[in-house]
């Protein structure tokens, strides 16, 4: 499809056509980093309003190992191939991620990188501009900068509009990055969304009053169409209607999650089948991310990447990006209806629900019961069958291999609630909890 049929069949106007013709085609740089003889093949899309040149595959810092020379190892080899977008924030792991990410790229020249991190204020006690300041200023002191190249709000939609006016406007804080902007010590704002969706039509439909220069979304091929099974409570917006709004905007997306948290990875057996007919050497996560990169609106996918072999294999799919076919996306759609009818819990393990207080490991408990559903062992067949006790005890012996503690399984969940406010998805974890704890318990 040319890019003049993509707009006709949006049915967007010609300010939306000026944005997107100014991404224009994919550039690949030739470049050496630090005297590295490498072939740069990577894939890398064009920034709006400066014309920088943006790897369209992101180093996402949030999972970093916590250990400075395997980090610089994988930076190093991110970097020598191409990769030049790097994002954190200072709630990864505590602070620390900050700390690796600055004393990591510190080790090269300012123009080899664009760095992005945000404004994590969620907890209320930040909300007052002079708490909010000392953690802005606390960014540019850990990543050893004296300039942001993307900086975000983050995790606008949580708490709704209220909780966004608090965050950001009745403290004065958006207009001082406004004017941080300006000044040049930020050079990109943005923000990130997840949750209820007025905020994030709120600040796109003010973008004239805002000027955005970019937005960070959830979007993977599940999501596209199918992100309401991520709530259990409200419909949200789909990452369809996410990415529409932004290109009519003008605005360009970041892509966050375009391997749902690593769900793509433990796909039902059945529906991995159906990708390796069409390529049978590639990864479920390459298919994810030729999907995403395939849209022309994004600046770069994040991927967290802490071991070598991600790293490799998620550099050799955008170097360069081979876009996915009009078959392939059918493909992908269809396995995206099949897979939304799984019951997974809508987990992206971002533990940003830890640590609990009772000492549940919330993310390890999903991530062992989607395991079990995509495995078939979920759910169990009626208690009469000659297969339920069988059954049964192959989720219990997995449960245990899984998470070999057993005062961190669900049945330690008191249902203090703690954890709903801080999930981005929006999953009500007792309840959700309550479901494998009632699997246990059936005799």
């Amino acid at each position: 499809m040319t890019r003049r049929e993509f707009l006709q069949q949006l049915g967007l106007g010609a300010g939306a056509a000026v944005a997107l013709n100014m991404l224009g085609p994919l550039r690949m740089l030739a470049q050496d980093d630090k005297g590295s003889q490498v072939q740069n093949r990577m894939t890398y899309r064009v920034q709006h309003g400066t014309g920088e040149q943006i790897s369209l595959l992101g180093f996402g810092m949030m999972r970093l190992p916590d250990n400075q020379e395997e980090v610089d190892r994988l930076v190093d080899y991110a970097i020598s191939h191409g990769v030049n977008y790097f994002d954190t924030a200072p709630m990864y792991m505590g602070g620390r991620s900050e700390v690796l990410t600055g004393n990591t790229l510190s080790r090269y020249p300012r123009n080899k990188y664009y760095v992005a991190t945000k404004m994590s204020n969620q907890n209320k006690r930040l909300w007052s501009f002079s708490e909010s300041k000392r953690l802005y200023e606390q960014s540019f002191e850990r990543l050893k900068v004296d300039y942001i190249d993307y900086y975000l709000l983050h995790s606008i939609g949580g708490g709704g509009m209220e909780t966004l006016r608090g965050r950001f406007f009745d403290n004065g804080l958006l207009d001082f990055l406004l004017k941080e902007r300006e000044a040049g010590r930020i050079k990109h704002l943005g923000f990130s969304y997840h949750g209820d969706i007025r905020p994030f039509d709120y600040l796109l439909d003010h973008q004239g009053e805002y000027h955005w220069d970019f937005c960070q979304i959830q979007m993977n091929f599940l999501d596209w169409r199918h992100a309401s099974m991520r709530t259990g409570r409200r419909v949200d917006a789909d990452a369809e209607y996410l990415y529409n709004k932004c290109l009519k905007a003008g605005v360009q997306c970041v892509i966050m999650e375009p391997l749902r948290g690593g769900a793509f990875g433990r796909m039902a057996k059945e529906l991995e089948a159906r990708l390796k007919a069409v390529h049978p050497e590639d990864s479920t996560a390459r298919w994810a991310f030729r999907w995403v990169g395939s849209y022309p609106n994004i600046l770069t996918t994040l991927s967290g990447m802490n071991q070598m072999e991600h790293l490799i294999d998620n550099v050799n799919t955008f170097s360069p990006l081979d876009p996915c076919t009009d078959a392939e996306n059918q493909l992908l759609a269809e396995i995206a209806d099949q897979m939304s009818g799984f019951p997974t819990v809508p987990c992206t393990t971002c533990a940003y629900c830890m640590p609990c207080p009772y000492g549940v490991d919330i993310p390890g408990n999903f991530a062992y019961y989607n395991d079990a559903v995509n495995e078939h062992i979920l759910p169990l067949p009626d208690k009469q069958s000659a297969d339920y006790a069988v059954r049964k005890q192959q989720f219990i012996e997995g449960m245990r291999k899984a998470l070999p503690n057993t005062e961190s399984w669900a049945r330690s969940c008191v249902d203090c609630e703690e954890c709903l406010s801080k999930c981005p998805q929006q999953i009500r974890i007792p309840n959700q909890m309550a479901r494998i704890v009632e699997i246990l318990r059936k005799r």
